[in-house]
């Protein structure tokens, strides 16, 4: 049974030979028609990689740019028809999922651009593009309005957050102490300040990016081609 076995591997080994020497005849042969073809299918997938790559942030920077109109908008009617509205609790609701559904659709357009297929980190970019671009430009209305357009607005709007905060806690049976503490750190904080705006982006960010994660995860689908 060895003698078989050993005389099974010997003959894989001459034959083993044989197409290794027909092949390193072929390719001295024919190397530079074989290098060049290498080096081209090597370009044509960088190309491939790149024209990915821009298209993908074309389409999150476009959503993007939609959402912050979006949200924009929704300030500035809020602001034109009742500030109360900005501290209206589905007000903010409806504002959470927007945020979540444009980044989802960005992610969608995405992968319908890329037949049907999109990594977990293409699907996290092209939904953290789209939040990140739509949350500036949101913020950036805001610190403008409620800084340079109109400085009593931002007054109004920090008494009807106090309002909110002490009917949410009041709501709760919290002490009359915690309420107090409340309303004392919210009066001397300016809401608008450069700082504070920074801090709430930040903030809001790191949620969103959370789902953010989660909806790539969902969504994800690998090309079996590319593996």
């Amino acid at each position: 049974m060895l003698y078989c076995y050993f005389q099974f591997w010997s003959a894989n080994l001459v034959i083993f030979y044989n197409y290794a020497t027909l092949f390193l005849f072929l390719f001295q042969k024919n190397k530079d028609k074989v290098l060049l073809y290498l080096k081209s299918n090597y370009y044509n997938l960088i190309n491939y990689q790149i024209i990915m790559e821009n298209s993908l942030k074309s389409i999150a920077t476009h959503y993007g740019l939609y959402l912050g109109a979006l949200l924009a908008l929704i300030t500035v009617l809020c602001y034109a028809i009742d500030l109360e509205l900005l501290t209206n609790m589905w007000v903010g609701i409806f504002i959470m999922i927007a945020i979540i559904v444009l980044g989802i659709i960005a992610v969608a357009k995405v992968k319908q651009a890329q037949l049907g297929f999109v990594s977990f980190k293409q699907a996290f970019t092209s939904y953290f593009i789209t939040v990140l671009i739509g949350l500036l430009i949101s913020t950036f209305v805001s610190y403008l309005l409620f800084n340079f357009i109109d400085t009593d607005a931002a007054e109004v709007l920090k008494q009807k957050t106090i309002e909110k905060t002490v009917e949410m806690l009041e709501g709760f049976n919290s002490p009359t102490e915690a309420i107090d503490e409340a309303v004392t750190q919210i009066e001397s904080q300016n809401q608008y300040s450069l700082g504070n705006i920074a801090k709430g982006l930040a903030g809001y960010l790191v949620f969103f990016s959370v789902i953010g994660l989660i909806v790539a995860a969902a969504m994800k689908k690998s090309n079996p081609e590319a593996e």
